[in-house]
């Protein structure tokens, strides 16, 4: 399988919640997740567990684990070759149901528009 073209949401207001999710993280924390997200590139829809699980409303987590610390980035797929990273949270022993809420709305809206809702660096 090719690889994934992995893309950051975008708010109406153009912030980019994930990006500012990762800006608040260690530098450890910071270098580990984007190593799971080179692997989320890489293999696509054919990482699994440790490194990924499916949550549900066709949302996925990314798992990092650093210093006893739960970081997980939520995304979904868009066709068979866009994973789109929609939500960052730091968790206990589940993922919140409001942050996988979170993700199902920003996932519906950039299925009606996803040129509008993904991030383009300047």
């Amino acid at each position: 399988m090719p690889k994934i073209r992995v893309v950051f949401y975008r708010e109406d207001a153009g912030s980019v919640p994930v990006i500012e999710w990762l800006d608040t993280l260690s530098h450890k924390a910071l270098d580990k997740c984007r190593v799971r997200i080179e692997r989320l590139q890489e293999l696509g829809h054919e990482l699994r567990r440790p490194e990924a699980e499916y949550l549900r409303d066709g949302i996925y987590e990314l798992r990092i684990g650093l210093e006893g610390r739960n970081y997980r980035l939520l995304y979904f797929f868009h066709g068979r070759t866009v994973a789109v990273l929609a939500h960052g949270v730091i968790k206990e022993r589940v993922v919140p149901s409001g942050d996988i809420d979170k993700a199902i709305a920003r996932k519906t809206k950039f299925e009606q528009d996803p040129k509008g809702h993904t991030y383009q660096e300047d």
